[in-house]
């Protein structure tokens, strides 16, 4: 399964690749909403050909198919409340303020591990705080460092956009809701995940060593850190599944 689509089919398949998979393997893609760098278009006759399963939210069925009846055919909505896509997992939307249409979040359950999985929030929901703890792999975007935003050539309407609560966290918000995650985790005496992963960097108004040097100031953070990338795919993130569950499996995780 892939979360978003927002590199086309070639280089998709290029990068699992490199990782030991095949995009052959692949039965569906879950998508968090529609924007070009999450749904490009040149997937829709790949679903077509291979009759993958493509999942989005129910009111954003007809804008992805946009009049194409084949593709409808392999269009999958899912609502508010938690559906599985393959057998065996379960994926709990959460519903964020991305611009005018929203996007939509997850928590995937695998029976063995769960993830989180938060981009273009806007800001950060309290319910995220919430369910966001008990996880084995938490991904987030910190998506710009704001004196670079502000500095940067971009239009003054782009730069509202991106910092007006409705577009993407910058690495200070991401870093709040990370330690409000972890300090909920210790209020409840619950493990912290295994992994944390910083997903949407921005190219032009952030920067690796800014993310890294603020996220490592909390000690429960920073050694479990991974940044991931636009040009290549990160190594499997694996997760030990708790002992009470399916002894000696071991999930693995990919991001690009």
């Amino acid at each position: 399964m892939l979360i978003d689509a927002g590199i086309g089919p070639r280089v998709a398949g290029k990068r699992l690749a490199a990782l030991g998979a095949n995009l052959a393997e692949v039965s569906c893609i879950l998508l968090t909403h529609l924007d070009a760098d999450h749904c490009r278009r040149e997937w829709k006759a790949w679903v077509v050909r291979h009759g993958v399963r493509l999942f989005c939210h129910q009111e954003r069925r007809h804008d992805l198919a946009r009049g194409d009846a084949e593709l409808l055919t392999h269009i999958r909505t899912f609502h508010d409340r938690p559906f599985e896509p393959m057998p065996g997992i379960t994926v709990d939307p959460l519903r964020f303020s991305h611009d005018q249409e929203g996007s939509h979040g997850f928590v995937i359950d695998v029976g063995a591990a769960r993830l989180g999985y938060a981009t273009d929030l806007g800001q950060v929901p309290r319910l995220l705080i919430d369910r966001f703890c008990g996880l084995n792999i938490l991904a987030i975007e910190s998506n710009y460092e704001p004196e670079l935003q502000l500095q940067s050539a971009r239009p003054e309407f782009l730069k509202r956009r991106i910092m007006g609560g409705r577009g993407h966290l910058s690495n200070q918000q991401a870093f709040a809701a990370l330690r409000s995650v972890f300090d909920h985790a210790d209020a409840r005496d619950m493990p912290y995940p295994e992994h944390v992963v910083l997903l949407h960097r921005s190219r032009h108004c952030n920067c690796p060593h800014r993310v890294r040097a603020l996220f490592s100031q909390d000690a429960r953070i920073a050694p479990c850190l991974t940044l991931a990338e636009q040009d290549h795919h990160t190594a499997w993130l694996g997760t030990s599944p708790a002992p009470s569950r399916r002894a000696g499996q071991q999930l693995r995780f990919a991001f690009a």
